[in-house]
């Protein structure tokens, strides 16, 4: 549902702000989650973003696959 509050504008100096505040903190955002975590939380958390990295590749891969295959099946013989 619509909220009326979301109708409101935001003054282009306050978004200035929050984006120069996010942009500081945002910066950190990775080397502070690293610092907090074990050995074996940053593994993990590599290990999972290469198995993402790794099906994001192999799906693009397959799709241009697909493509080659399907040019070259509509080609009149």
């Amino acid at each position: 549902m619509y909220h009326l509050a979301m109708s409101l504008k935001i003054p282009a100096a306050v978004r200035a702000a929050m984006a120069e505040i996010a942009r500081k903190f945002g910066k950190q955002g990775g080397k502070k989650a690293a610092q907090n975590m074990t050995p074996q939380e940053r593994t993990a958390r590599a290990k999972k973003a290469a198995k993402v990295a790794a099906e994001r590749r192999t799906a693009k891969r397959l799709a241009t696959e697909d493509l080659k295959r399907e040019k070259k099946a509509s080609k009149p013989k």
